[in-house]
């Protein structure tokens, strides 16, 4: 199943880059790089680090109280690296590897009943939920203001079924544990080993969704998520500066919510393609060409891939893990991990 998503990432970028490609005017694509202002690119280059740290402030949020997680921020890093680097977005299991590995480290600081893998995986299950649910708040409201392509409208439509199905389960896992339970014993009962392990790691997964329970947390959950997305948007502003696009608000916020619909599709590591197809065709909506588009979507894509990759691999090196053991951990992988 990994192959088959690898394989379609694959195949969904080099199309889009080769459509791209071929609708571009090469000239005038020369002419607006050549003309770039290099310091309003370097203005959204700052950016892209600073949006990873609001990031790491809003994760810890959602741990449970008192849980007080390390490296989060280290962790997001590289988490976000090695997305850029590898397939089938290995950074998040790498972000879970890495917390993981310093909590568990701590040993009695670990609240009980917490498993530093699990508690930690939950956290991104919340934040995904909570990001996608963010994205098609955005195009809605874009399409009370301008003509969203119908592609566009279908995208943020399968991103609401998919959040209000994990919302859904969230929910139940939370106001009925019980319940769920029993039905993982059940559906588990041919295998009682597995109807172990099933029930342990409910259980633990469970007390990671604390932190969105916890009445403390709402409030700068909602602040910390509203700055999560103000600063790419600022990014992409910044971006459309550098390139004398003196566009509407409206505009960057269509960059903004197009691009978190399209890296969502299977693609290359670091979202090639998708990243730049969903650039071109926020732009379009305000009359920009395609030639233009692609030269905003290539230097914005670069503002926001190479810091974090080059802090990421900084923070992996001062880990003392190498890329292989962060993207592949699995759940007790991690040393002095507790149970």
């Amino acid at each position: 199943m990994k192959q088959v998503k690898i394989a379609l990432g694959l195949a969904i970028s080099a199309a889009l880059l080769v459509y791209l490609f071929r609708s571009v005017d090469l000239a005038e694509l020369g002419r607006l790089l050549r003309d770039a202002q290099w310091g309003w690119m370097l203005v959204a280059a700052v950016m892209s680090p600073l949006q990873i740290w609001v990031r790491g402030q809003r994760w810890r949020y959602l741990f449970p109280a008192g849980s007080n997680p390390p490296g989060l921020t280290p962790a997001m890093m590289i988490g976000y690296m090695v997305n850029n680097i590898l397939p089938a977005r290995a950074g998040e299991v790498a972000r879970v590897y890495v917390v993981a590995r310093r909590w568990g480290r701590a040993g009695s600081r670990v609240p009980r009943l917490l498993h530093p893998f699990w508690t930690t995986f939950a956290t991104i299950v919340v934040e995904r939920v909570l990001d996608g649910l963010v994205v098609v708040i955005i195009l809605a409201v874009l399409v009370l203001v301008i003509p969203v392509p119908r592609i566009i409208e279908v995208g943020a439509i399968a991103m609401l079924v998919l959040d209000l199905v994990g919302i859904g389960v969230l929910i139940a896992f939370v106001v009925a544990p019980t319940v769920c339970a029993r039905l993982i014993t059940r559906l588990a009962s041919p295998w009682p080993r597995f109807q172990r392990w099933a029930l342990g790691t409910f259980e633990t997964f469970i007390c990671g969704l604390d932190g969105i329970r916890t009445p403390s947390h709402l409030l700068p959950l909602v602040v910390w998520t509203i700055l999560v997305w103000l600063v790419p948007a600022l990014a992409a502003w910044a971006a459309l500066l550098a390139l004398n696009l003196r566009l509407s608000s409206a505009a960057v916020w269509a960059v903004v919510a197009f691009v978190g619909l399209g890296v969502s599709i299977p693609s290359t590591p670091g979202y090639v393609g998708t990243f730049h197809g969903a650039a071109v065709l926020a732009l379009g909506l305000f009359g920009v060409s395609r030639s233009i588009g692609f030269g905003y979507a290539l230097l914005f894509h670069a503002t926001q891939i190479l810091p974090i990759t080059l802090l990421g691999w900084l923070y992996l090196l001062r880990e003392g893990v190498s890329l292989g053991d962060a993207a592949h951990a699995r759940p007790g992988a991690e040393p002095g991990a507790a149970g």
